[in-house]
């Protein structure tokens, strides 16, 4: 597993990190929110369950009031929950801090995908799916999990990252701990977007990948956040606490 992107984040990020502590973490079923005492918020998706106790994290009920340097480095860890725990911090830091233009423009619109396109997508985004089929193009999407019918392996869809002309790429691979991989595996594509509220907006760390946009999520109203990730609330829930924005690389 390459977590050279989580690396890079951490090593941007730590000096910042070190100047703040985190107020507040929630760990819910869908995404985890860590809120620094300044009441910046960052997000990032929760990995399933997959320890057999009822301790998910030995760490809990200590987290709150540590230095934001201490979770930021969980996001270069072997467990998944951790780089969870350490991209919502960095997404945390990112938004404290000066960020560079984004727009509010919806995705596709952005793409411009045309019926000549090859479309290619890592992860399943629901919302997206019947707007480019509609579009006649070619279509392929990519999980880890592809037991849904006509959905491709990883395996299978590395040639499909190597030739397709527009790529969407979730945010949670750098959970899953493969966004490497899929930056590795894209050919030239005219467009390539990380998408999702795990996204971060960090150009930096991925000006020597083919991506072109980060679409990502910026917390607006840190309190609604944490009480629809407690609550076990995902995107649909969390639309009117942050703004989706686009920034193009």
């Amino acid at each position: 597993m390459s977590l050279k992107r989580q690396n890079a984040l951490v090593e941007l990020l730590n000096v910042s990190a070190k100047e703040q502590k985190v107020a507040d973490v929630r760990i819910g079923l869908g995404y985890t929110a860590v809120c620094l005492e300044k009441h910046q918020a960052g997000l990032a998706w929760t990995p399933p369950r997959t320890v057999g106790c009822c301790t998910h994290l030995p760490l809990a009920g200590t987290l709150a009031g540590r230095p934001a340097s201490e979770l930021l480095q969980m996001l270069a860890s072997e467990q998944p929950l951790q780089r969870t725990l350490g991209l919502a911090t960095a997404n945390a830091l990112l938004a404290a801090g000066p960020l560079p233009e984004t727009s509010r423009e919806e995705v596709l619109d952005g793409l411009k995908i045309t019926a000549e396109d090859h479309v290619a997508m890592v992860g399943y985004f629901g919302p997206l799916v019947k707007r480019i089929q509609k579009i006649g193009c070619r279509f392929d999407i990519i999980e880890l999990d592809s037991s849904r019918p006509g959905v491709l392996n990883p395996e299978q869809g590395r040639a499909v990252l190597a030739e397709c002309s527009v790529a969407i790429l979730t945010g949670t691979s750098l959970v899953t701990g493969t966004c490497d991989e899929l930056l590795n595996d894209l050919g030239q594509p005219r467009e390539a977007v990380l998408l999702g509220p795990s996204a971060p907006f960090c150009p930096q760390i991925f000006s020597d990948t083919p991506l072109t946009r980060i679409a990502g999520a910026l917390v607006l109203d840190a309190n609604g956040v944490l009480q629809v990730v407690s609550e076990g609330g995902g995107t649909p829930r969390l639309k009117s606490h942050v703004s989706f924005e686009t920034m193009i690389l």
